[in-house]
């Protein structure tokens, strides 16, 4: 895994500005080159057509947009340094498409859900997720989250032990290493009991055998990739499990999978993750 061009779309909101630190910090830790983009999409037809021709109209919104493109976060990424993109088209189907052409190795991006759409991730994200070939890390929470001053210290990983699991793992190992943090495995058991009697054992409760054949698995996935991270199986609903255990371990990013094994389901899980998450989600 080897992390050398970040793809930023902007859309010039407050999210993106608050994104920046987080994309900032990310380039400088893993010494990276960072290209924003922002697609122009097609403008809405009013009384402007019926007095000026299209094609003038579109030069001109096409000047604007690439005037502003350039002097956003102009601090925090100089035009000099960081090269701007500007497209026409759907948003997501541009992000995609530019990320596969121009061979990025990653996407980041914040999720907008306006306020009549909390239980919803934004249709772009979504979209992106779906169709990109590279990770994208994106937060439902940019403009609250504060990034830590220096560099990720808190890995987490979730690892639903899929055949794409080792994949998962790789990356997760190799991403930790190349920041110099710590990084934690989670893997949920849907079906384990949060409360047991108290008069069953700690022992019994911890060797039962869905949770020792996790373990084992577990276990022959990081030698397999050479990992040694901390591993933590937690039981309940999946969703709700993963993201009170990331969020008791005070994770900075939050890895999880993005196959085709799980069909929708796994994608629903993902969207899941990625609004409800107390922190950035990469999902590879």
């Amino acid at each position: 895994m080897t992390i050398k061009s970040v793809l930023f779309p902007v859309d010039f909101s407050p999210s993106c500005r608050a994104m920046a630190p987080f994309v900032r910090r990310a380039s400088n830790v893993y010494s990276t080159t960072v290209a924003l983009l922002y697609v122009l999409q097609p403008f809405s037809e009013g009384f402007e057509p019926l007095v000026r021709p299209a094609p003038a109209i579109e030069e001109d919104r096409r000047k604007a947009a690439n005037a502003k493109l350039h002097s956003f976060l102009e601090s925090e990424f100089p035009p000099a340094e960081s090269r701007r993109i500007l497209v026409a088209g759907d948003p997501a189907t541009c992000i995609a498409e530019i990320a596969r052409k121009d061979a990025f190795d990653l996407i980041v991006m914040p999720t907008h859900a306006g306020i009549f759409r909390r239980t919803l991730i934004g249709s772009t994200t979504a979209k992106v997720l779906n169709d990109a070939d590279c990770p994208v890390v994106t937060t439902q929470h940019a403009e609250t989250i504060t990034p830590r001053r220096v560099e990720h210290r808190e890995v987490v990983c979730t690892l639903g032990l899929q055949p794409d699991s080792e994949r998962v793992l790789r990356y997760a190992h190799q991403l930790a290493a190349a920041g110099h943090s710590n990084l934690t495995l989670l893997h949920a058991l849907p079906q384990e009991e949060l409360h047991l009697p108290q008069e069953l054992s700690l022992e019994r409760r911890v060797e039962s055998a869905e949770r020792q054949q996790a373990l084992k698995r577990i276990n022959e996935l990081q030698r397999a990739v050479g990992s040694s991270a901390k591993v933590e199986i937690v039981g309940g609903p999946i969703k709700d499990s993963l993201i009170e255990a990331a969020t008791r371990l005070g994770a900075d990013l939050l890895i999880v999978g993005r196959g085709t094994e799980g069909g929708s389901r796994l994608r629903d899980l993902t969207y899941a993750m990625v609004r409800d998450a107390p922190c950035p989600v990469l999902s590879v």
